[in-house]
C-alpha cells in the first residue's frame, strides 16, 4: 500500500491514526459483547475504516454527512460521546433515538450528522437537500453522502445523482464498493465494471481510490470539498474496499470464496498505516500503545455508563406526542374585510403566493411548476415574482424531490412540493412514510414539507389520473392531512399547513378548480388544522365527509328537500372527534361519504369509532358510501358507475326506513 503524505505534518498523520484506530476497537469490542448478547446486532465495518475515517477528517466539522452502516468512523470522528453512542446501540432512553430505533438510525444536528434509514437509497437525496440549502444561502459548504454497491443499485441512487448534476449541488457520492450487496456478488447486481463509469453519464467527476488507504481518502476528499466548495458541483468517488465480516453478524461470510480474504487481509487499513507511521518514525511502539490504553479505558467507561443505565420506560402519550415536532396553532384572521371572488384554483394559488412573501424560507419544487406555471396554472407568474432559485422546475423524479424537503428542513428550510397528480405520489411514497413521517419520532428532526396533490375523478382521466388516495397515510402517524371543500378553506388550510412544521399532505379535488368560486379575503389568514366545519345544518340526519362529498351531499339534499347535518371534516389527520360527536349525538343516524374505494377508506376508521363512542345516542346503524372496489375507469359512464353519487341517495333513502 503506498502512502505520500504529501505535505501532511505529523500531527495530521497522528489524528489520522487516531480517527481509524478508535472505531476499528470500538468494533472488536462490540464483537465481542454481541458474542455475550449484550447487544443485539451489529454491522461490522472491519476493514472499511479507512473511508468513513479519511473522508470525515477532510470536511469541516459543520457540514453535513450521511453515512450507512459501516460508518462507525464517522461518529467517533465527530467525537459523539461513547456512553450515549453506545446506549443507541443498546436501546437506552440516553441514545440519540431515545430507544426507538438501533445503530446507526438516527442523527444528529450537533453533530451534523442524518443517519440512514433501512431502505438506503433515499439518503441520497436528503443530502441534496441539505446541499440545496447551503447554495441557496450561497454557504460554500459540501455534502457527503455514503452508498454501499448494493444500495446503488436502488432508483433513489439514479435520481439522487441526476438531480445533483443538473441542479449542480455539491453533494460528494461516496461509493463504498467492497464486492457484495449482503450475499449477491457486484456481477449480479450491476453490468458496468466500475462506479466511476457512472460519473461522465450524469455528467459529473468520478474518481476511484484505494479506499483502504486512509491518507488517500483523506487527501482525494479534501482536495474535492475544496473544489467544490468554490465552484459548487457534485462528485462521485468509488473507494474500493473489501468487508471482512458478514453484512451483519448473523449473516456469516460463507458465500465469500476464502481467497479474497487472503488477499484483502493483507490490505487492512489500520495494519497498514500503522507500519507506515512506525516506519516514518512518526509513531513508536510505546506511543501507539499509549493511544490504544488511552481509547481502551475511553471505551469501557462508555460502556459502563451505558450499562448502568435503564431500559426505557413506556409512555403512550409521550410516545404519540413525539411523532410530531410541537405546534400549537394559533389561528391567523384576515386584516381587513376587504374579500374577492375567487375560483378555486385562485384562493391556492393566492395563498401559494402569500406563504412565498411571508416566509422568505420557503422553496417550491415541482415538476413544470417554473415558467409553465404547473399542469394547472397555479404558480404562473411565480417565477417573475419570486425567481427561479425559489420556484424550481424539477426532473421526473418524486422520490428525490421529497427527500430534498427533508435535507432542506434539516437546514431550517420550507418547501413545498407539488405532485403533477396525486396518483404520482407513489413514487415518492418510501419517503413519504419512512423519512418524513418518522424522522422527528426517530430522531427529533422534523419535516418542514407540503405535499400538494391534484386529487379525485370526474375528468375521464382513467386509473392513473383520478385517484383519491388519502387513505394511504391516513394510516401513517407523523403526518397530517388536509382536504379542503370550497376556496375559503382551499387557501386558509394551504396557509396553515405551510406554517405548520411537520410535513402535511395537502389534496385539492381538479374538478373543483374552476367550477367553484366563493369570496375570498385578500389578506394572509390561516384556518384551523384538525378542526371539522358544519357545511349544512339539519335535523334528520348527518352525512359526514370532506372535498367533493360535501358537494354531492348538499346537491342530494336540495334535491331530495331533506334537513341534514353535512360536516366537512376538512382535516383527515388528525380528524375532529368532537365535532363527529356532536353531530352523531345530534341525529342519532349517520352516513360517511367519500370518493375514495369504500374498503379501508377513512370511513371505515370513523364508522367504528362512532361505534365505540357513540353507539347508545344511534338510531340507526352508521352507513359508508364510496367509491366502488376498483381501479376508475376512463369512459364516463364507467367512472359516473364507480363515483358514490347514485349510491348516496340510496343509502339515505335506506336509512330513512330504517
Amino acid at each position: 500500500m503506498n502512502f505520500n503524505r504529501k505535505d501532511y505534518t505529523d500531527e495530521d498523520l497522528i489524528r489520522l491514526y487516531r480517527g481509524i484506530l478508535k472505531p476499528r476497537m470500538i468494533e472488536e469490542k462490540m464483537l465481542i459483547l454481541l458474542r455475550q448478547g449484550k447487544v443485539s446486532k451489529w454491522f461490522s465495518g472491519i476493514g472499511q475504516e479507512a473511508i468513513s475515517v479519511g473522508s470525515t477528517l477532510a470536511l469541516d466539522n459543520d457540514e453535513y454527512i450521511l453515512p450507512m452502516h459501516r460508518n462507525l468512523g464517522v461518529f467517533t470522528c465527530r467525537d459523539m460521546a461513547l456512553d450515549q453512542l453506545f446506549a443507541q446501540f443498546q436501546g437506552k432512553t440516553t441514545g440519540f433515538t431515545k430507544g426507538r430505533d438501533r445503530s446507526f438510525h438516527f442523527g444528529s444536528n450537533e453533530h451534523h450528522i442524518v443517519g440512514m434509514i433501512s431502505h438506503l437509497g433515499p439518503q441520497l437525496a436528503v443530502a441534496d437537500g441539505i446541499a440545496l440549502a447551503d447554495l441557496l444561502e450561497k454557504r460554500e459548504k459540501v455534502t457527503l453522502v455514503y452508498s454501499g454497491d448494493g444500495g446503488a443499485s436502488e432508483g433513489d441512487f439514479h435520481e439522487a445523482l441526476n438531480v445533483a448534476a443538473v441542479w449542480n449541488l455539491p453533494v460528494i457520492f461516496m461509493i463504498e464498493n467492497n464486492g457484495y450487496g449482503l450475499s449477491t456478488p457486484s456481477n449480479e447486481q450491476f453490468k458496468f465494471n466500475y462506479f466511476i463509469d457512472k460519473g461522465p453519464a450524469y455528467g459529473m467527476d468520478a474518481l476511484q481510490i484505494d479506499g483502504n488507504n486512509v491518507l488517500e481518502v483523506y487527501d482525494t476528499v479534501r482536495q474535492a470539498a475544496n473544489s467544490m466548495r468554490k465552484n459548487p458541483r457534485p462528485m462521485l468517488i468509488e473507494a474500493m474496499t473489501f468487508r471482512m465480516r458478514g453484512h451483519e453478524e448473523a449473516s456469516g461470510t460463507k458465500y465469500v470464496p476464502q481467497e479474497l480474504f487472503e488477499k484483502w487481509a493483507k490490505k487492512d487499513p489500520v495494519d497498514n498505516f500503522e507500519k507506515y507511521l512506525l516506519e516514518e518514525k512518526v509513531l513508536t511502539p510505546k506511543s501507539m500503545a499509549a493511544i490504544r490504553e488511552e481509547f481502551k479505558a475511553e471505551i469501557e467507561r462508555g460502556l459502563d455508563i451505558a450499562f448502568g443505565t435503564p431500559m426505557p420506560t413506556a409512555n403512550a402519550e409521550e410516545e404519540i406526542a413525539d411523532m410530531y415536532q410541537p405546534f400549537e396553532q394559533v389561528v391567523i384572521e384576515p386584516a381587513s374585510d376587504k374579500t374577492t371572488e375567487k375560483r378555486f384554483v385562485d384562493a391556492i394559488s393566492d395563498g401559494l403566493r402569500q406563504s412565498m412573501e411571508r416566509y422568505p424560507e420557503l422553496v417550491l419544487m415541482g415538476q413544470d411548476i417554473a415558467e409553465y406555471g404547473g399542469v394547472f396554472k397555479i404558480t404562473e407568474g411565480f417565477v417573475e415574482k419570486f425567481g427561479k432559485a425559489r420556484v424550481r422546475n424539477t426532473p421526473l423524479c418524486e422520490s428525490a424531490i421529497i427527500g430534498i424537503g427533508l435535507g432542506m428542513s434539516i437546514k431550517k428550510k420550507k418547501t413545498m412540493v407539488e405532485m403533477q397528480f396525486a396518483d404520482f405520489v407513489t413514487c415518492g411514497f418510501n419517503q413519504i412514510v419512512n423519512n418524513l413521517a418518522k424522522s422527528h419520532y426517530r430522531w427529533g428532526q422534523n419535516a418542514d414539507v407540503v405535499v400538494r396533490m391534484p386529487t379525485g375523478a370526474g375528468a375521464a382521466a382513467g386509473p392513473f389520473h383520478s385517484q383519491s388516495n388519502e387513505a394511504w397515510f391516513f394510516h401513517t402517524p407523523g403526518l397530517k392531512i388536509v382536504y379542503p371543500s370550497n376556496p375559503v378553506d382551499a387557501k386558509g388550510l394551504l396557509n396553515a399547513a405551510i406554517e405548520d412544521p411537520n410535513p402535511v399532505m395537502y389534496f385539492e379535488h381538479k374538478m373543483l378548480y374552476r367550477s367553484l368560486a366563493a369570496q375570498v379575503p385578500d389578506d394572509y389568514y390561516t384556518t384551523e388544522i384538525g378542526k371539522a366545519a358544519l357545511a349544512r345544518e339539519g335535523e334528520d340526519f348527518s352525512i359526514i365527509t370532506y372535498g367533493m362529498g360535501v358537494h354531492w351531499a348538499t346537491q342530494m339534499l336540495d334535491k331530495l328537500s331533506l334537513s341534514a347535518d353535512v360536516l366537512d371534516l376538512r382535516t383527515l389527520l388528525p380528524w375532529d372527534k368532537e365535532a363527529v360527536r356532536e353531530t352523531v349525538e345530534k341525529t342519532g343516524r349517520v352516513i360517511i361519504l367519500h370518493e375514495d374505494t369504500l374498503t379501508g377508506g377513512i370511513g371505515a376508521e370513523i364508522g367504528a369509532w362512532i361505534a365505540e363512542n357513540c353507539f347508545e345516542r344511534l338510531d340507526s346503524p352508521v352507513i359508508r358510501v364510496g367509491g366502488l372496489d376498483t381501479a376508475i375507469p376512463f369512459a364516463p359512464p364507467l367512472e359516473q358507475e364507480f363515483l358514490p353519487v347514485k349510491r348516496l341517495q340510496e343509502a339515505v333513502e335506506k336509512m330513512l326506513v330504517y
